[in-house]
């Protein structure tokens, strides 16, 4: 049978003791002719170094269809909520009531499984052999798998709006419907964009020492956020040639080097800017940007804002 990595071990990149946690609101629920969706918020402890993570898990048991079914799943940290309240706070998110005593940092576990009655609506038949996703989508290809998936500008919007809309009854049956489908879009567009169906395993990395070079060049990458590096430099510091760095890194982490390294940038720019008060001019410098204007387009690509309408919100 397989089973998928907790997603709160990924995010925190070691394994939590489940007496860490302290809950803070737990939601499951079935979307009639839908989708089944769980929200599990927790506690963000400061010392925590969290990082989005997102998930996709495909069950397939040939002897036992009934049980075959597509999941995704996203860790989101970093919300602030009041303890009051099921929605975040604005006042909290933007730090106008830090003293606040209802003001909480959480860790939000969402997870969205779908049937394969649920996807087979999706699937379009064709003559010859299935589309990589028709195999997915019509539960065709013969083994399960795992997939760590990028949280793209896209897929936080729409992650932020399951997390905090006010609709309810009907209404929000629609309405998580709707944005469930917006996820296993994206989702599978990040994953499925390849067109061989090998793409899912590297086969290099059952090398247990080839696998380390390309956590190594992870870590490589966060140590030199302020310094930019070229996959030939990096390929040459873990030993690994630069064909081989690529692929095993899109598979393991499910991104590609230079998207994984802008997020990571981006994301600490808006730290630095939101966080630190810096100024745009001097976290353009700290990130190694040639102009400002370099910098702005690509904080505005990943976030969808320029530096200067995060610091006006």
């Amino acid at each position: 049978m397989h089973t998928p990595p907790d997603i709160l071990t990924l995010a925190y990149k070691q394994t939590l003791m489940q007496d860490e946690f302290s809950v803070l609101q737990e939601k499951e629920q079935l979307i009639p002719g839908s989708v089944q969706y769980s929200i599990q918020r927790y506690r963000r402890h400061p010392q925590w170094n969290m990082e989005d993570t997102g998930m996709l898990v495909y069950h397939y048991t040939k002897s036992e269809p009934k049980d075959n079914y597509l999941e995704l799943k996203f860790c989101v940290s970093g919300n602030v909520y009041c303890r009051k309240k099921d929605t975040e706070c604005d006042l909290c998110q933007f730090n106008a009531s830090k003293s606040c005593m209802e003001r909480v940092e959480s860790i939000d576990v969402v997870s969205f499984r779908f049937s394969p009655v649920q996807l087979s609506q999706f699937v379009k038949p064709r003559k010859g052999n299935a589309a990589l996703t028709e195999q997915i989508l019509g539960f065709k290809h013969n083994s399960s798998f795992t997939k760590i998936l990028p949280l793209c500008g896209k897929t936080r919007m729409v992650l932020e709006g399951v997390l905090n809309h006010t609709y309810s009854d009907s209404l929000e049956n629609i309405y998580i419907n709707a944005q469930t489908q917006m996820l296993l879009l994206y989702s599978l567009d990040c994953m499925l964009g390849e067109k061989e169906i090998d793409v899912i395993s590297c086969k290099f990395l059952a090398n247990e020492a080839d696998r380390e070079k390309i956590v190594k060049a992870r870590e490589i990458l966060i140590q030199h956020i302020g310094e930019p590096i070229t996959i030939k430099e990096l390929s040459r510091k873990v030993a690994i040639n630069e064909c081989y760095l690529k692929k095993g890194f899109k598979e393991l982490f499910g991104t590609t080097v230079f998207d994984f390294y802008q997020s990571q940038r981006m994301e600490h720019a808006k730290y630095l800017l939101y966080e630190k008060g810096l100024s745009v001019t001097e976290v353009s410098l700290l990130l190694g940007y040639s102009s400002i204007s370099h910098f702005s387009t690509a904080f505005k690509k990943h976030t969808g804002l320029k530096p200067c309408e995060l610091l006006l919100r």
